[in-house]
């Protein structure tokens, strides 16, 4: 059977697996008895990329199929600084999965910081090493190199986000409509980015530091990034329509 590695984002961690991305997206989500249910973020890692950086020995040792000729499900490798210690080009494509297991599949793409627009406040959910809700009034190349570059007393190796939706408040934060965001504290909300168009030297502003574990792939804007410094790759989301079009299944179940 063939051999495949994951990071998984909460909690960050490196997988090996004889599973395939849609039956590993499964086993995450609903466990080997369908007793568990909860969505799970993980990219596909390039293992070829990353054979001198782990212990292959280990890995062929107990990545092998049970006594009854079964896959195994998940061999741990890692459960520290797992993102930072991979190549950006050995993460392939990003994996979402319901909390019954449907997955999507999130190609990855070369980010093109050309149509970026600077003028629009913008809503991040980092997911991997670290995961506070940030608003922000930087694209999202820019928010990348703040905290990577080293420039910053606080300063991440890598980082994986994704940038969520905020209708009217992204241009209007006091007085837009939020009709249509499930977001638990518009009021707060409101208030951070309104700090942010007011004061023009901050870039950055925390919503909420503690991560509730779900992401609402509703709320879901341009897509997920990861990268360091100048280094930035895209998975872009579709749109609802797109979504319902090419994997009704998924559609359903968000």
């Amino acid at each position: 059977m063939s051999k495949y590695v994951y990071l998984t984002c909460t909690p960050e961690a490196l997988v090996a697996s004889m599973l395939p991305p849609e039956g590993f997206g499964m086993y995450l989500s609903t466990g080997t008895k369908k007793r568990n249910k909860g969505q799970t973020i993980f990219l596909e890692v390039d293992l070829g990329q990353i054979e001198d950086l782990i212990d292959m020995e280990s890995l062929e040792r107990r990545c092998v199929e049970k006594e009854d000729g079964s896959p195994k499900s998940s061999v741990y490798l890692s459960v520290y600084r797992a993102l930072e210690i991979i190549p950006l080009s050995a993460l392939k494509s990003l994996y979402l999965t319901t909390d019954h297991g449907t997955a999507l599949e999130l190609k990855k793409t070369v980010y093109d910081k050309t149509r970026e627009d600077p003028n629009t406040l913008r809503l991040y959910q980092e997911l991997c090493p670290v995961t506070p809700l940030v608003a922000s009034g930087l694209p999202p190349s820019a928010f990348l190199k703040v905290l990577t570059d080293g420039s910053r007393p606080i300063s991440l190796p890598k980082l994986l986000f994704v940038e969520l939706k905020l209708g009217e408040l992204a241009t209007n934060p006091l007085y837009g409509s939020a009709e249509q965001l499930p977001y638990s504290n518009i009021g707060h909300l409101r208030d951070c980015l309104e700090i942010l168009r007011g004061e023009y030297e901050k870039h950055m502003k925390t919503v909420q530091r503690i991560y509730s574990g779900v992401l609402l792939y509703r709320t879901i804007e341009t897509g997920f990034y990861v990268g360091s410094k100048d280094e930035i790759y895209f998975y872009p989301y579709p749109s609802m329509k797109e979504l319902e079009d090419i994997n009704y299944e998924f559609f359903r179940e968000i």
